[in-house]
């Protein structure tokens, strides 16, 4: 017998892990058919169709199934995740990250039986979904962003075409598309030519001077170029309309959501609150401030109607299933991703989010260092030491800080409500300098001519 060997025989034992939930399913979503796994050995195949999830669910019943977890594909879960919450089942969405180390050869049939088991041994956790009615506002908001995205896009294609006739109006009026630059437009489009007589239409507000609006107006009117000027105009206007329309949707459904609740305190507007052309023509300040209970976000620093009304649209404004501010952040992707291996840290990189709520608060925080006010301080210091894509996301867990406590606490605005993250900030430090102190061996007596 070699030395150093042990001596005993052992065997190998399987380690058993506890089942949490007995009753479990696992379903693999696909875009023509569904994989369920209500046991290990039982995998069965479903379509798409009504009638598929109908039958989908009887299976499930049949096998006495109580949870299920299925993984978010794209957008072809919502369907069987309704259809699954009517029949009484509790529904779990998982993220696909969590579940994607599978071993071996990936199939549909192994994602399934995956599922199933790391769901009954407890190892899932349910992603966030919002109520119905922050679900029905969520549809309109993003369709509101779509036609507001290819709106956008007929914007650039009309400026190109002024180009291509050497028609310089960008240079002279910062929107082409505002009051004076859809005057002209329509001028343009019924025929007139003249230079002076379009610059006339521009409004007195505009900064450029007559005579140069003129000379930006001089070009070669090309026939072609003008045909596709008026249907990129008409296609812009249409985009317009079918924005307003679903505005008049939005707010109809805000109103009948804030006609049951009345706040304590009286609604009074945040003056000097900044209008962005893509805001809604709803008074959503008011509506916001009725159903969070007297609470108004327009008072935040940075903070405008679209923001407040991203909010709304995508996770509501009770933010009690976030326990604390923290974790409201780091949902938002305003904390860093630690990697540490043997006690180093490899990497602390904040985890790119796409989400349009944490787009806008990002966009919030950009708009805050341009500011006069204490966040817009803190920002631009920051921006000066770290960059300004480091000040966006820190000023961003800000608001995102301050937003939590607002709607928690039902308070008005206070730029104390960030100190949470100053308090940790300012704890790190210190233990670094004392860090600092003990391993150059410092004494009271150097210290003493720094202290004072």
């Amino acid at each position: 017998m070699k030395k150093g060997k042990n001596p005993k025989k052992r065997s190998d034992q399987n380690v058993l892990m506890p089942v949490i939930n007995p009753h479990a399913a696992g379903i693999d979503i696909g875009s023509k058919s569904h994989f369920v796994c209500v046991a290990q050995d039982n995998v069965r195949e479903f379509g798409v169709c009504t009638d598929d999830l109908h039958e989908l669910a009887g299976h499930l019943k049949a096998h006495q199934v109580q949870t299920v977890a299925i993984e978010s594909t794209g957008f072809y879960w919502q369907s069987l995740f309704t259809l699954l919450q009517d029949y009484g089942f509790e529904v779990i969405l998982v993220n696909a990250r969590h579940v994607k180390n599978v071993k071996g050869h990936k199939t549909d049939v192994v994602d399934s039986k995956w599922l199933q088991l790391l769901h009954s041994i407890g190892l899932l956790s349910n992603s966030f979904q919002p109520d119905f009615f922050t679900s029905k506002l969520r549809v309109y908001t993003r369709h509101r962003k779509h036609l507001i995205e290819n709106a956008s896009k007929y914007i650039a294609k009309m400026n190109k075409i002024f180009v291509l006739m050497n028609i310089q109006l960008s240079t002279v009026l910062r929107d082409i598309t505002g009051a004076s630059g859809k005057r002209i437009i329509e001028a343009i489009l019924s025929g007139e030519r003249d230079p002076k007589n379009l610059a006339a239409l521009a409004s007195q507000q505009v900064k450029a001077k007559p005579e140069d609006i003129a000379r930006a107006l001089t070009g070669d009117w090309r026939e072609e170029h003008l045909f596709e000027l008026r249907q990129s105009y008409d296609l812009y206007q249409h985009y317009w309309q079918m924005i307003r329309q679903t505005d008049q949707e939005i707010e109809k459904l805000l109103e009948q959501k804030a006609a049951g609740s009345s706040p304590e305190q009286k609604y009074e507007p945040t003056p000097n609150k900044g209008y962005n052309k893509n805001d809604p023509d709803i008074d959503v300040g008011r509506l916001a401030f009725s159903l969070s209970g007297g609470v108004d976000l327009l008072q935040i620093t940075g903070v405008g109607v679209g923001t407040v009304l991203t909010l709304m649209s995508e996770i509501g404004l009770d933010l009690s299933k976030f326990p604390t501010a923290k974790h409201f952040a780091s949902w938002l992707g305003f904390t860093p991703n630690r990697k540490i291996s043997g006690g180093k840290e490899l990497s602390s990189k904040t985890p790119p989010k796409t989400s349009p709520l944490s787009k806008a608060i990002r966009d919030a925080a950009n708009a805050v260092g341009n500011s006069k006010s204490r966040l817009g301080d803190f920002f631009r210091r920051l921006a000066y030491r770290r960059g300004r894509s480091i000040a966006v996301i820190a000023t961003g867990r800000k608001l995102a800080v301050i937003i939590y406590h607002m709607l928690t606490r039902k308070q008005p605005f206070s730029y104390s409500f960030s100190y949470a993250d100053e308090t940790q900030q300012r704890s790190r430090k210190l233990k670094s300098v004392l860090k600092t102190i003990r391993r150059e061996s410092f004494t009271a007596t150097d210290l003493r001519p720094i202290l004072g």
